[in-house]
């Protein structure tokens, strides 16, 4: 964990961001979802804890090894789908994705069909670059879904800023070799500081500044 990045004074080829929980606020749209699954599938509501940011088939596997991964996974999926109540943008994330420009990319642990209709019902307009869980083999924490994000942006993932709010996105960043910053919207700051170059409340606390060499971020 060690090292820690001045994020302020390097020019980033590219800025990653997670979506649940970083640009969007779906919290309690996912937390009436999984509890209706759980309830419907004999799974205790306990056992979800601590899954923020991990796809939901790894989330099937871990908690409910007897179910079919398929059609668990299409079950959660399809309940998701059909909870946008209350999806809203969180302070800073449309300002911070429109700052960025082509130097910006979403990497979500949700489907693409999913974060597509999160981000409208959020009033958010999607950059082209979408890393989702239909591209992945990996999950987060592996950092493989940065990687491919930035492989899709012809950058090298060292010179990415990676945007999170879970630990296990934060981990899959740094894994990846990207610097990281934290936003305190789902997980405590103590979560986050071990595996976070910067952490701040949200990303209103944050410019970022899009120059011909690369994004620059500073506190606001």
């Amino acid at each position: 964990m060690g090292r820690v990045r001045d994020i302020t004074s390097e020019v980033f080829d590219a800025v990653l961001f997670d979506n649940d929980g970083t640009l969007i606020d779906s919290r309690d749209a996912v937390v009436r979802s999984w509890l209706a699954w759980a309830a419907d599938n004999g799974v205790a509501a306990e056992a979800l804890i601590g899954f923020h940011g991990v796809p939901s088939s790894s989330i099937i596997a871990d908690v409910a090894p007897h179910l079919d991964p398929v059609s668990a996974t299409a079950d959660i999926d399809g309940r998701e789908l059909a909870d946008l109540e209350g999806i809203v943008a969180l302070p800073g994330a449309t300002e911070a994705i429109a700052a960025v420009g082509w130097r910006g990319a979403i990497v979500t642990s949700a489907t693409r069909e999913l974060v597509t209709v999160r981000l409208a019902a959020a009033g958010f307009t999607a950059p082209e670059v979408l890393v989702s869980a239909n591209d992945i083999s990996r999950g987060k924490p592996d950092p493989e879904p940065y990687l491919i994000a930035a492989e899709k942006l012809a950058v090298d993932p060292t010179r990415c800023l990676v945007v999170e709010d879970a630990p296990a996105g934060l981990r899959s960043g740094r894994a990846a070799g990207a610097a990281t910053v934290a936003v305190v919207t789902t997980s405590s700051v103590e979560e986050l500081e071990p595996l976070a170059d910067l952490v701040v409340d949200d990303l209103s606390a944050l410019t970022f500044t899009l120059e011909d060499e690369g994004v620059r971020v500073s506190r606001r």
